[in-house]
C-alpha cells in the first residue's frame, strides 16, 4: 500500500503589528497569494488530502483556509496546539496517528524542514529542499501498510515546490 504526506509549511505571515503575540500572528498578502498558489498546483496535480493536521496558530489556519478554498471535497482540519513549532520527532508521532491515506500537514520551521530531511531516504535535488521556505509543499510516498509503521529515511519525494515558481 502507498501512503502520501502531502507536507506545507505555513505561508508569508505578517509582521506588521508588534502587539501580536508570534501564535496570532495572519498571513501578509505574498504569503496569502501563495498559498492560494499552493492549492491550485494541489488541484492540479489532482492531490486532494483525506486528513489534514494543522498547527492551531492563525498562519497555519489561514494557508489551510486558502489552499482548501482551491480542493474539492477536502475534510475539516485537526488544529493541533503540538503541531506549533513543533519538533520533527512530535510530527512524526502526530503523522502516526492517521488513518486517510493521503495527508497533509501545515506547520513551521525549523520543523518542516528536518522532517521533510529525515523522513525520505534521498532528499530532493531542488535547492531549496533542504531550507524549506514559506509554504514550500512537498508530496512524500511511503510503501506502508499504516501510518503507524512509517519510519525516518523511510519516504520517497515525488513532488517539491515553492510558491515563487508557480506566481
Amino acid at each position: 500500500m502507498t501512503l502520501t504526506l502531502i507536507l506545507t509549511r505555513h505561508a508569508k505571515s505578517s509582521w506588521s503589528d508588534a502587539d501580536l503575540d508570534d501564535h496570532s500572528r495572519p498571513l501578509n498578502k505574498r504569503g496569502r497569494a501563495s498559498a492560494k498558489s499552493i492549492g491550485r498546483w494541489l488541484a492540479d496535480h489532482g492531490l486532494t488530502p483525506g486528513e489534514v493536521l494543522c498547527s492551531d496558530a492563525a498562519r497555519t489556519r489561514e494557508t489551510w483556509a486558502l489552499i482548501a478554498d482551491k480542493l474539492v471535497g477536502v475534510p475539516q482540519a485537526s488544529y493541533q496546539s503540538a503541531l506549533y513549532l513543533a519538533d520533527p520527532d512530535t510530527m512524526l508521532a502526530k503523522l502516526r496517528d492517521a488513518s486517510a491515506g493521503t495527508v497533509m500537514m501545515v506547520a513551521h520551521n525549523p520543523g518542516s524542514a528536518y522532517m521533510a530531511r529525515r523522513l525520505v531516504a534521498e532528499p530532493h535535488p531542488h535547492e531549496k529542499f533542504h531550507h524549506y521556505p514559506t509554504a514550500a509543499t512537498s508530496v512524500i510516498e511511503f510503501d506502508a501498510e499504516s501510518w503507524a509503521d512509517v519510519n525516518w529515511g523511510a519516504g520517497r519525494v515525488v513532488e517539491f515546490v515553492v510558491p515563487r515558481e508557480l506566481i
